[in-house]
């Protein structure tokens, strides 16, 4: 079980690190049975128990340290050894829920299967009824998707990349438009189906992953395959993982991928999925990608300079989110204020939730423009990413199996 939690560890996860404790399990810390805390979007936490059912598999995945030739210990656990493990750290009040995914050692409908099986024990025979999260398959059947959805509070499908060349240079054995998509869409479907009947069935949420800068994707093709599964809500949130090369794997030798770049995607995604934006008005470098220097909300603001100043007062909500420094609770919260109280002076703002440094040069309150130039620009002694050491890094379990 150490081993095959190990991942659970260092991950990340929307660009900020989990919180962890060192909470024992009899003479054991916590985080030796891979239970770390993640934090909610209402801005609670939960502590999750994460683990693969085996680290064995058949796939080449070139970034990933246990691919099929990787020089790594291997382990298995039976679904009874998953479900017992989780039920006990559960009672003593120390996790939550669980997320589970595997390795594919031959047929992945077999490996599915055992999956499947650990959710069944949890479900039917424990009777647990909090949050599972299971990472589904590639080559996983229809049927299994299914039962996944009647079992799991949420489904994700890695699919990677963007394209299904980029999908099948990261590993020949993964196909995205015969296989993935169409497994994230089904599953997808199955939980949107549910909440719009209202009656019994499914109840969850779907994700996915894509690794990035290891073979030459461009942010806008992901962002435009996410923008469109969350369009037709069949996908609640993507994860964005920065390629990083890891010792023994076939990727050792690749360049990393800077983490600004992965919270640039993460920024950008949010901007699409709470803020109201399309893909198409996000600004992007000649090369396809999101510029580095600036979050995606500025360096639209700044391509845009015709749109503002804003008048506070008068400004809809829609467009109170365009402005760099509110999000979408500070303009709720100004648009309620407003009607019934008189707004002054950056103070006031402030007090509010408002990032007036950024914001001010975007917003007139009653004509009068709230600052005379753009929040400055941070200089770099380095690009980004320069600063820190290239060597690759090592791991026995790939960098990004938890997201």
């Amino acid at each position: 079980m150490e081993l095959l939690t190990e991942a659970a560890l260092p991950d990340r996860e929307q660009g900020m690190p989990k919180y962890r404790r060192s909470v024992p399990v009899g003479n054991r810390p916590i985080t030796s049975m891979g239970i770390a805390q993640a934090r909610l979007p209402d801005g609670g936490s939960i502590n999750l128990m994460r683990v693969m059912q085996t680290n064995a598999c058949s796939l080449s995945c070139g970034y990933c340290p246990t691919y099929c030739g990787g020089k790594v210990p291997r382990a298995t656990v039976s679904p009874e050894e998953v479900a017992t493990t989780f039920m006990d750290v559960n009672r003593k009040g120390l996790a939550q829920g669980l997320f589970l995914t595997s390795g594919v050692p031959g047929r992945p409908t077999r490996a599915t299967d055992r999956m499947l099986a650990t959710l069944e024990v949890l479900r039917r025979r424990e009777g647990f009824a909090g949050y599972i999260h299971v990472k589904l398959l590639p080559g996983a059947e229809t049927a299994q998707v299914e039962a996944a959805a009647r079992l799991a509070t949420r489904i994700s499908v890695n699919l990677e990349g963007p394209t299904d060349a980029h999908v099948r240079t990261l590993a020949k054995e993964k196909d995205l438009t015969g296989d993935l998509l169409p497994k994230l869409e089904l599953a997808g479907r199955l939980y949107r189906e549910a909440r719009e009947e209202g009656g019994p069935g499914p109840r969850g949420s779907t994700t996915t992953q894509f690794v990035v800068g290891a073979v030459g994707e461009k942010d806008r093709e992901v962002l435009g395959l996410v923008a469109r599964l969350e369009r037709q809500r069949l996908l609640h949130h993507a994860h964005f993982s920065a390629f990083q090369p890891v010792v023994g794997t076939p990727f050792e030798g690749f360049a990393p991928t800077p983490a600004a770049r992965e919270s640039r995607l993460y920024q950008a995604e949010h901007l699409l999925r709470e803020y109201g934006f399309g893909v198409e008005e996000l600004t992007f470098e000649t090369g396809g990608n999101l510029p580095l220097d600036h979050d995606p909300k500025t360096a639209w603001a700044l391509a845009n300079p015709e749109r503002f100043p804003l008048e506070l007062t008068r400004a809809p909500l829609e467009l109170l989110l365009r402005i760099p420094g509110i999000g979408p609770k500070t303009a709720r919260t100004l648009v309620q204020t407003r009607r019934h109280t008189v707004l002054r002076d950056l103070r006031d703002l402030r007090r509010l939730g408002v990032d007036t440094v950024r914001a001010g040069f975007y917003l007139t309150l009653r004509g009068r423009r709230l600052a005379t130039a753009p929040a400055p620009h941070q200089l770099r002694l380095f690009a980004p990413g320069d600063h820190l050491t290239q060597a690759p890094f090592r791991t026995p379990v790939p960098p990004c199996a938890y997201r």
